[in-house]
């Protein structure tokens, strides 16, 4: 996965942690735990803010 599959990512946080609420979930904590999954290879100097809040919607969308 790379940083731009975010329906992708979004299923994958979902699954590892299902008691989490996305809406409350930093920034900062989502960039790591993106970068701890098994699928995902990427490079962190790609990541930005929008591709963090498509990730966290895709998540909250997921949950809904």
């Amino acid at each position: 996965m790379k940083w731009t599959d975010s329906l992708e990512i979004a299923i994958s946080l979902d699954e590892k942690y299902p008691d989490t609420d996305p809406t409350q979930v930093r920034f900062t904590d989502l960039m790591e735990w993106i970068m701890a999954l098994d699928e995902f290879d990427d490079d962190p100097q790609h990541c930005g803010e929008r591709i963090l809040e498509a990730i966290q919607s895709a998540w909250i969308e997921e949950r809904e």
